[in-house]
């Protein structure tokens, strides 16, 4: 067994970072994510890494860019209005397929918001906040241990699928004290850098263009375009059918099976406790990759005629994903809190009661 840390979330995500290989970091410091920055201006320089204070969201996107484009693993962290500003670049990565890490501890919103935690930018994260048909991976860490644990993973899974990834963690995750142990990054062959931008000595000069179109031509070239984007969905294809992670409990025998994601889930962890105590067999399927969705594990239990209730802190927005798959098999029921109000376990055990007495019913 390794040495244990008693460490905070964003500590433990920076520190992971950098075991993972991590040599670049721009970012604009915000809260809750403001203390990444800070322990790498320190750890980097320690490792040979730069750690950049950008003037902007902007400029941090793109500095993440082009440290990327010379093979350079790298990352920046900001929450969702920072995350707003950076979508054309996010956009861009996607599209010329430049692997980077990219965390949003998500506070609420819209706009400004507040500092409390949320789960509101689910949509922006899965969906695909920028313009055009892209996607990205989304990992959604539940303790301090899997901000480190999902943090390597994310930067083994960019340059695997050479592909922007996002770690959708929230200020509760992110300030949360627990122990945690620096596990060996994952290992396995990732596919040659053969595309980077290194100088063109003694080699024809490489370009990172998003279609093989000069500029002036670019009007009646939607076939060219056309295929650049067929292949991303191809790629977007196999993610999903190679990289779905989730965890589940007590679906064998459930009379309820609970939906939730990130910080959230730990709580209902303990009400789920307190119902089996109760006679109420309750399940869980927590998504620990928000995309690609573990769709098929929601549509197996969805096919036992389980009711659901998915809990967020949000007014709701996993639960669209969770409805469109079970396309009404089962009711689905919701709960969530917004304006950075946790819901307590007690809370959770009262909605779980709830929708048990609404099958008992039924």
């Amino acid at each position: 067994m390794g040495k244990k840390h008693f460490m905070m979330g964003n500590e433990a995500l920076a520190e992971a970072a950098v075991r993972a290989g991590c040599r670049f970091y721009g970012g604009y410091p915000i809260t809750p994510s403001t203390e990444i920055i800070e322990y790498l201006s320190k750890r980097m320089p320690e490792v040979g890494g730069i750690c950049l204070q950008s003037e902007s969201e902007l400029a941090a996107i793109n500095m993440v860019a082009g440290a990327s484009s010379v093979g350079t693993r790298a990352m920046t962290a900001s929450t969702g209005l920072g995350i707003s500003l950076m979508c054309e670049g996010l956009s861009n990565l996607a599209a010329l397929e430049l692997p980077a890490v990219i965390v949003n501890n998500s506070r609420g919103g819209p706009g400004s918001g507040h500092l409390g935690p949320s789960q509101g930018d689910y949509f922006q994260a899965t969906k695909g906040g920028g313009h055009g048909e892209y996607r990205q991976i989304v990992l959604a860490p539940s303790t301090v241990q899997e901000m480190a644990d999902l943090t390597m993973l994310a930067f083994h899974l960019a340059d695997l699928h050479r592909t922007p990834v996002t770690i959708l963690g929230d200020s509760l995750i992110a300030h949360l004290m627990e122990t945690v142990e620096f596990r060996d990054p994952p290992t396995g062959p990732l596919p040659a850098k053969d595309w980077l931008i290194t100088g063109a000595k003694g080699r024809p000069a490489i370009k990172l263009i998003m279609a093989d179109v000069p500029e002036q031509h670019r009007i009646g070239a939607e076939e060219t375009f056309e295929k650049m984007v067929l292949n991303l969905q191809e790629k977007f294809a196999r993610i999903a059918a190679q990289e779905v992670r989730v965890e589940t409990q007590g679906l064998e025998d459930a009379d309820l099976i609970m939906v939730a994601f990130g910080s959230v889930a730990r709580l209902v962890k303990q009400a789920m406790a307190e119902a089996r105590k109760d006679g109420i067999r309750v399940g869980l399927i927590r998504p620990i990759t928000l995309w690609p969705y573990p769709t098929e594990t929601v549509a197996q239990a969805a096919e036992k005629g389980v009711p659901m209730l998915v809990v967020e802190l949000s007014s709701g927005q996993m639960v669209e994903d969770v409805r469109a798959t079970v396309q009404g098999r089962v009711p689905v029921h919701f709960f969530g809190r917004t304006g950075g109000m946790l819901p307590t376990p007690g809370e959770i055990l009262d909605q779980i009661r709830r929708a048990a007495n609404t099958r008992a019913t039924a």
